[in-house]
């Protein structure tokens, strides 16, 4: 589905580009002097479009290498930390959480780990160090998934906590605002946290209504069968 719709919108684009190029070329059309100066990857719509998308790519590969050395870091730290058995510590101390948000993930699945590192690193600012511990929690939650074509109800609980994913020290915000000229950049830490603590609260708070009427809707045509 979503191939689909990435489809249609960049050829959406592409044909409501080349459609303003036109309508500009008839309606307005450049005198030879204007012709002579013209840029088309910078005074067209479609050039524009076309320039944007190579960038874009360009800014995938930089982000996709980039992120390798981050991932061997922190899978590496991740993998010390259960060897030690720092993750089963940390578990057992969560367990009485985790049991309520995710009922049929086992305590001392792998998953559970991964996804306590990735809140952690969430909560400390660490979006770079968050990512590749989060595929890594996604990973092992399939492993326990008994429909491999759809989400389980714990992916789905566990990306919403990543997504709305509470930040006590937003340190990326706070390294902006301070290159930025910023007098107090650190004052944010308290309006941040009031706002990823309420998007978790209410993304909790829908995501687990919806998976129990979901649950009493399966259930009850079960029966009637």
């Amino acid at each position: 589905m979503l191939n689909h719709i990435w489809f249609w919108m960049i050829i959406g684009s592409l044909f409501i580009a080349a459609g303003t190029d036109i309508y500009k070329e008839v309606t307005a059309p450049p005198n030879a002097e204007q012709q002579a100066k013209r840029n088309l990857s910078t005074d067209t719509k479609l050039g524009q479009v076309t320039d944007a998308a190579i960038k874009a790519a360009s800014t995938g590969v930089e982000i996709a290498i980039g992120l390798v050395g981050v991932m061997a870091l922190w899978l590496g730290i991740m993998k010390i930390a259960e060897e030690a058995g720092f993750i089963k510590i940390l578990a057992k101390i969560v367990q009485p959480i985790t049991r309520r948000l995710f009922p049929t993930i086992p305590p001392d699945h792998p998953s559970i780990g991964s996804m306590i590192m990735n809140i952690a690193a969430n909560m400390l600012g660490l979006s770079n160090a968050a990512t590749p511990l989060g595929l890594k929690a996604m990973e092992d939650l399939q492993t326990l998934n008994k429909d491999k074509s759809t989400a389980s109800n714990d992916m789905i609980t566990f990306l919403v906590i990543n997504t709305s994913a509470i930040t006590l020290i937003p340190a990326s915000a706070i390294a902006i605002r301070a290159s930025l000229g910023s007098s107090n950049p650190q004052q944010i830490i308290v309006p941040s946290i009031i706002a990823a603590s309420m998007a978790t609260i209410v993304g909790l708070t829908t995501v687990k209504l919806i998976q129990y009427f979901q649950g009493k809707k399966s259930l009850k045509a079960t029966e009637d069968k």
